[in-house]
């Protein structure tokens, strides 16, 4: 039953199982790293978090880059095993000092984000060498959907555990991951092709659009967070860090399915457009609290969407075999940077705008990076949508001609 729901998706279960599992260890492992630096923030009463989270981010976006290019002297998946040994060690770290200085918690903390960021790129181009591109969204919305109900479930309980206890249960974790081994995945050796430079990468006109949208959505959604935890009361505050989760776990699984239905390129452009109205609503009625509901929703959806087509999807769509690393890692380097600038944002600036100045200047913004993904291509194929129609079609007729049988028996 699971082989023929797979092979429906067009993947083989053992590739399925290492891939799921490779991603899935991965970011909860990220989840639980994130949880290890809050507990040495908070045990240790240290008040310069900002930069210590700056490193964090700031090392997965340097290392991820430098793990691009890395991984073409490693053949197979030797280089994903020696990536989950190294985050495996790195999580002990903890357990080794006792009482953290904001210099040993600032390498600590680079030390973190670079033995997860090393290894993400190839991770992500496994997934995409795995999977074809018609099935694509649909695997990696059942990925993304056990990663956001995993994470949560896994680093909330244990986060009330002792920072000892914290960093072996975080290092056994990662070690984990090391049992896609013996699942024994075919060897997914990259073909030879001819090297492809960051250069390059940023000369393809296709994901620049698709990058620069991502980024200003980056930029403009992380000043819009900035300024609603500053003026937003409590009550609306704690809705939005309960409502906004759900709705992206539930718009992962979803979007997934309509990325291989209708293409990437509509998903995306509905989200943006839906988020810039949600926007938009917010700058004309501030003070109206279903105005803020819609804007709760509509945000969360744009996160799920988003956050599996620009981390996961597109990327693996507009590269090649050989040079898969390289764009995922540039791709990457937006959704690290919206956790970035928070930190350092001065709430002078933020106090500056007022509610309906703020909302209002973001829609503008938000429609203007719409203009790039007018131009865009669209990553799925038109002959694979077409086929998938023409199957809809054919099933649809099928049962029709069995219904139409059947009354005629009767």
């Amino acid at each position: 039953m699971f082989q023929k729901f797979l092979g429906d998706f067009g993947i083989d279960r053992r590739d399925f199982l290492v891939v799921c599992g490779l991603l899935v260890n991965a970011f909860t492992w990220l989840f639980f790293l994130r949880s290890l630096i809050d507990k040495i923030i908070i045990s240790n009463s240290i008040t310069d978090e900002s930069v210590v989270w700056a490193a964090f981010y700031l090392s997965i976006i340097v290392f991820s880059i430098i793990g691009a290019v890395l991984s073409k002297r490693f053949s197979g998946l030797k280089f994903l095993y020696s990536w989950m040994a190294l985050g495996a060690i790195a999580s002990l770290l903890p357990v080794f000092v006792n009482n953290f200085t904001v210099i040993q918690l600032l390498v600590v903390s680079a030390i973190f984000g670079a033995s997860f960021g090393l290894g993400m790129p190839s991770c992500l181009a496994f997934f995409t060498e795995t999977t074809k591109v018609e099935n694509r969204g649909r695997i990696g919305g059942i990925i993304f959907l056990i990663v956001s109900l995993a994470a949560p479930l896994l680093a909330v309980p244990f986060s009330a555990l002792s920072l000892m206890a914290l960093s072996i249960i975080c290092t056994v974790w990662r070690g984990t991951g090391l049992s896609v081994y013996f699942l024994k995945p075919k060897n997914h050796d990259s073909p030879k092709v001819a090297k492809t430079s960051f250069v390059s990468v940023l000369r393809d006109r296709p994901f620049l659009l698709y990058f620069v949208a991502w980024l200003m959505f980056s930029l403009v959604d992380t000043f819009e967070i900035s300024v609603v935890e500053h003026f937003l009361n409590p009550e609306l505050l704690d809705i939005m860090y309960l409502i906004e989760p759900i709705v992206a776990t539930f718009f992962i699984l979803s979007a997934g399915f309509m990325c291989d239905w209708i293409g990437r390129k509509k998903i995306v452009l509905s989200g943006f457009v839906t988020l810039g109205a949600a926007y938009a609503i917010i700058g004309i009625l501030p003070l109206s609290d279903i105005s803020w509901y819609l804007y709760f929703v509509v945000d969360g959806a744009a996160w799920g969407i988003f956050y599996l087509t620009f981390v996961l999807i597109l990327w693996g769509d507009l590269s090649q075999s050989g040079s898969r690393e390289k764009y995922y890692a540039l791709g990457s380097i937006p959704f690290f940077i919206s956790y970035i600038i928070p930190q350092f944002v001065p709430v002078s600036f933020v106090e500056d705008f007022s509610l309906y100045a703020a909302f209002s200047l973001a829609a503008l913004f938000l429609f203007a990076a719409v203009m790039p993904l007018v131009f865009a291509p669209e990553t799925l194929p038109e002959k694979k949508m077409e086929l998938r129609r023409l199957r809809s079609f054919a099933e649809e007729a099928r049962k029709a001609k069995e219904n139409y049988e059947r009354k005629k028996k009767s």
